[in-house]
C-alpha cells in the first residue's frame, strides 16, 4: 500500500475510479435523471445535459479532487492546509461539512425504501398485475409504517457504515469495487432484456431521437434542469469527492480521472433510461410520471412482467446498490472529517456518527406519519423536502461556489497551484487559460442554478 504522510492511498487506479464514480452514482442519475428526461421531452434534454456535464460538472470534479489531493485531507482540514496565512477560507468547513449529515439524514430513507422493495419483490409479496392505485396504496402504506421504514434504515445504515469501519483499503475499497461491478453487470442485464420488450422500439425513439419542435414550448425549464441535473449528479460542494481526491496517487492527471467519474455517471444514468422507458412504452405507462416513476410506476410495471418478481428484485437491488456506494462515500467522509477535526480513532468516529445518523433520519422517516402535519417551506413539502432542499438547493451550489473562488484566490490555493497540482502525472493536460471561465463564467452558471432554484420554489407562493 503507498501512503503519504501515513496517509492510505488506494491500491489500485480502477478502485479510487469506481469508488469516486461510486460517490457520484446514486439516486440522483437513476432515479432522478429518467423521470426528468420524460418530463422534459426525452432526448433533447438528454443533449443539453451533456453539454452542461461538460460545461459544469467536470470542471467542478477538477476542483474537488485537486482540493483533495493537493492537501491530503478531508473537507475539515483541506483549507487550512491550502489557504494562506491568516485566509478565512476554512471557516466554511463547518456548514459544508455539514451537508454530510443532512443529505444522509434523508437519502438513508430513500435508501430503506430501495431495500423494502427488493425483499418485497424477491420475497413475491407484491402481487401479480396490480394497478396503479394499488401500486400507490403499498407505497403509502410503507411511508405510514415508520418501524418497517426504520428496520430497512437501520440494515442499510449498519452496512454502509461496517464497510467504512474497516478503512479506506480494507474497507472501503475492498468492497465499493465488486458492488461497482455488480452494479454495472446489473443494469446492462435489464438494459439488453428491455431489448425483448414490445415497447422497445418506441421508448428509445422517446429517449434518443430529438424533437426540437419541442423547445418552443418549455426551452427555459429544460436548459434550467438540465443544468441543475449535471450539477447535482456528481455530489459536488460539500466534499464527498475531494475526500477521495486525498487517496488518490499522483500517477494519472486529475482531467483524465474528472472525465472517467462524469463519463461512467452519465453511462449509468443513460443505461437506467434503457431499462425505464422500454417498460414504460410497453405496459402504457406514462414517461413522465415524475417521482413517484420507481416506487409506483415501476412496481405497476414490473406486478405485469412474466417473471416479475425476478425482474423487480433485480431492479430495486441495482438502485440499492447505487444508493449504497453513495452512502458508504459519503459516511468516509464523515468519519475522516471526525478524524481530522476532534483526533477520534476510526471506530469511535464511527460508532458516534452511526447513532447521529440513524437519530437525524428519524425526522425524515415521522415527516410521512407522526410528523406529517409539519410543512417547513410549503403546504406541499413535507420535512424530507425541506432536508433536500437545505442540500441540493443551497449547501452544493454554494459549496461549489466557494470550492471554484478558493481554487482562483491569491489568498487560497491559488490558479498556478491549482494547474500545478491537476498536471501532475500522465494524461489530459489542464490548460492555464481556463481562469477567466472558472472564476467568472463557471460560477455564474451556478449561481443561476441557485437562483433559479429559489424562484421556483418561494417566486409562485
Amino acid at each position: 500500500m503507498e501512503t503519504n504522510n501515513s496517509r492510505e492511498i488506494f491500491k489500485t487506479r480502477l478502485g479510487f475510479l469506481l469508488i469516486a464514480a461510486g460517490c457520484a452514482v446514486g439516486i440522483g442519475n437513476v432515479w432522478r435523471f429518467p423521470y426528468i428526461v420524460g418530463q422534459y421531452g426525452g432526448a433533447y434534454f438528454v443533449l443539453l445535459y451533456i453539454f452542461f456535464l461538460l460545461a459544469v460538472g467536470i470542471p467542478l470534479l477538477t476542483v474537488e479532487l485537486a482540493l483533495g489531493r493537493a492537501s491530503r485531507s478531508s473537507i475539515a482540514r483541506c483549507y487550512e492546509n491550502l489557504e494562506e496565512k491568516g485566509a478565512l477560507w476554512h471557516h466554511n468547513k463547518w456548514w459544508q461539512f455539514s451537508g454530510n449529515y443532512i443529505l444522509m439524514a434523508f437519502y438513508v430513507v430513500v435508501a430503506g425504501w430501495f431495500l423494502y422493495y427488493f425483499l418485497a419483490f424477491a420475497g413475491g409479496d407484491i402481487p401479480k398485475q396490480i394497478n396503479r392505485d394499488d401500486a400507490g396504496a403499498n407505497f403509502g402504506a410503507l411511508l405510514g409504517e415508520p418501524d418497517t421504514m426504520f428496520y430497512c434504515v437501520l440494515a442499510t445504515v449498519a452496512i454502509s457504515f461496517a464497510i467504512v469501519a474497516l478503512g479506506v483499503v480494507k474497507g472501503v475499497e475492498r468492497f465499493t469495487k465488486p458492488l461497482m461491478v455488480i452494479l454495472t453487470l446489473l443494469l446492462l442485464f435489464m438494459a439488453v432484456r428491455s431489448c425483448t420488450l414490445d415497447g422497445f422500439s418506441e421508448g428509445v425513439s422517446f429517449y434518443l431521437s430529438p424533437d426540437f419542435s419541442e423547445l418552443e414550448d418549455n426551452l427555459g425549464e429544460a436548459i434550467w434542469a438540465a443544468m441543475g441535473q449535471a450539477f447535482f449528479t456528481l455530489s459536488v460542494g460539500f466534499g464527498a469527492i475531494a475526500i477521495f481526491g486525498s487517496y488518490m496517487s499522483n500517477r494519472h492527471r486529475i482531467l483524465n480521472e474528472a472525465i472517467f467519474i462524469a463519463s461512467f455517471d452519465t453511462i449509468v444514468a443513460l443505461l437506467s433510461g434503457f431499462v425505464i422507458f422500454p417498460a414504460c412504452f410497453t405496459y402504457g405507462i406514462n414517461p413522465d410520471a415524475g417521482p413517484n416513476l420507481l416506487f409506483i410506476t415501476m412496481a405497476v410495471v414490473f406486478s405485469n412482467m412474466s417473471f416479475g418478481n425476478f425482474w423487480g428484485a433485480m431492479f430495486f437491488l441495482f438502485m440499492l446498490i447505487a444508493a449504497l456506494s453513495t452512502m458508504i462515500a459519503v459516511f468516509e467522509n464523515m468519519i475522516a472529517g471526525c478524524m481530522e477535526l476532534f483526533k477520534w480513532t476510526r471506530v469511535k468516529a464511527v460508532v458516534i456518527n452511526f447513532f447521529f445518523v440513524i437519530a437525524l433520519s428519524l425526522l425524515p422517516m415521522l415527516g410521512f406519519n407522526v410528523l406529517s402535519f409539519v410543512h417547513i417551506i410549503g403546504s406541499n413539502t413535507g420535512i424530507l423536502d425541506f432536508f433536500d432542499f437545505l442540500v441540493s438547493n443551497n449547501i452544493l451550489p454554494i459549496g461549489s461556489v466557494v470550492f471554484v473562488l478558493f481554487v482562483c484566490a491569491k489568498n487560497g490555493m491559488r490558479w498556478e497551484r491549482f494547474i500545478e497540482e491537476c498536471n501532475i502525472g500522465q494524461g489530459f493536460t489542464m490548460p492555464k487559460a481556463l481562469l477567466f471561465y472558472f472564476k467568472y463564467i463557471l460560477t455564474t452558471l451556478i449561481v443561476v442554478v441557485l437562483a433559479v432554484g429559489y424562484f421556483k420554489i418561494f417566486g409562485r407562493a
